[in-house]
C-alpha cells in the first residue's frame, strides 16, 4: 500500500513537472515570437512614417494626453490658431468632464472634441485610440503631453501608430522642474506596445494590477502623475 502511494505521488508530481514545462516553453515561444516580430517592425515602421509625413506633411489633428489640467488649457490655447483641427484626449474617464469644460472655456466648440476614457496607462493612450485614428483615416497629428513624459510617449507613438502609417509632431508643456522619465520606463512601454502589436493585448490586460488599482483616488492626489 505504502509503495502505491508513494508511485501516485511521484506521478502526480511528473505531472506537475510536465504542466510546468509546457507552459514555459509556450511562454518561450511568446517571447521569441514577439522578439521576431519587433525586429521585423523595427525596420518596417520608419518607412511607414516616412511614408505618412510625405503624403500628409501638416498634422490633421491634435491628441492631447491626460493627467494634468495644463495640458488641456495648452491645448486649448494651441488649438487657437489651428481651428481647423479637431482635438482628441485620451486621459480617465471620470475626468472627461472636466476636460470637456476646460475646452468649453477657451472657446473650443464641443464638436470639435474627441473625448476618450478607455485607457488606464500611457500604452492603453494609443493603443485604444490607433483604430479610430485610421479610421478617421488620418495620417499626421500632433502629439501634445508634459516635456517629462514626451519621450516615452513619442516612444510609444512611433511603434503603435507608426505601424498604423500615423506620424507624430511633439509639442510639449513645459514643466517646473519635473525630472524627465527614466529610461527604464521608456524600454518597459516599448516592449509593451510591441507584445501588443503582435498580441493585440493592451497594456492594462498584461497587469492585472491596474485593474484593481484605485486610479481615482490615486489621481486626486497627484493629478501631476500622467502615466503609470
Amino acid at each position: 500500500m505504502k509503495g502505491v502511494v508513494t508511485d501516485r505521488i511521484s506521478d502526480r508530481h511528473q505531472a506537475e513537472k510536465s504542466q510546468l514545462c509546457t507552459k514555459m516553453k509556450r511562454k518561450r515561444r511568446l517571447i521569441w515570437l514577439v522578439l521576431a516580430i519587433a525586429l521585423l517592425l523595427t525596420s518596417i515602421i520608419p518607412v511607414t512614417i516616412a511614408i505618412a509625413f510625405h503624403q500628409t506633411p501638416v498634422p490633421q489633428a491634435i491628441f492631447v494626453l491626460g493627467g494634468a489640467s495644463e495640458r488641456m488649457r495648452f491645448a486649448a490655447q494651441f488649438w487657437q490658431s489651428r481651428q481647423n483641427l479637431d482635438i482628441w484626449v485620451s486621459d480617465f474617464a471620470w475626468n472627461l468632464e472636466v476636460n470637456r469644460w476646460i475646452f468649453l472655456q477657451y472657446g473650443v466648440p464641443n464638436a470639435k472634441l474627441h473625448l476618450d476614457g478607455r485607457a488606464t496607462d500611457t500604452v492603453t493612450n494609443f493603443t485604444t485610440l490607433a483604430g479610430d485614428f485610421a479610421h478617421q483615416r488620418l495620417q499626421h497629428i500632433y502629439l501634445i503631453t508634459s516635456d517629462y513624459h514626451m519621450r516615452r510617449a513619442s516612444a510609444i507613438a512611433t511603434i503603435v501608430l507608426g505601424s498604423q502609417g500615423i506620424v507624430v509632431t511633439p509639442v510639449a508643456v513645459a514643466s517646473q522642474n519635473q525630472p524627465s522619465e527614466s529610461l527604464m520606463r521608456v524600454l518597459r512601454d516599448c516592449g509593451r506596445s510591441f507584445l501588443w502589436l503582435v498580441t493585440r493585448r493592451t497594456g492594462a490586460s498584461l497587469n492585472p494590477r491596474l485593474k484593481s488599482f484605485p486610479f481615482e483616488q490615486f489621481y486626486s492626489k497627484t493629478e501631476t502623475q500622467p502615466s503609470k
